[in-house]
């Protein structure tokens, strides 16, 4: 690999493709970004959302509750297990 290093970092695998790719590749590779291992959270509603929707309140209100739900949920893997 060019630039010297011991090649056991995190990322030497993605240097090394690039220098070997610098001369042939075309764009940013970045771009083409890897998804993550979690599903992005989706709230979902019995109806479809229009301008005039009269329960926007309620909608709100449901996701503000879903964040939240979320929030509660990292923060307790932040926390280590009580012990019984």
């Amino acid at each position: 690999m060019a630039g010297g290093g011991s090649g056991n970092g995190l990322y030497d695998h993605l240097y090394k493709r690039f220098f070997e790719q610098r001369d042939t590749h075309e764009g940013y590779s970045f771009q083409q970004a890897p998804g993550g291992s979690a599903p992005t959270p989706t709230v979902t509603f019995s109806e479809k959302l229009q301008w005039w929707t009269w329960n926007r309140w309620q909608r709100r209100k449901k996701l503000l509750a879903e964040r939240d739900k979320l929030q509660q949920e990292i923060l307790q893997i932040k926390k280590p297990a009580r012990p019984k």
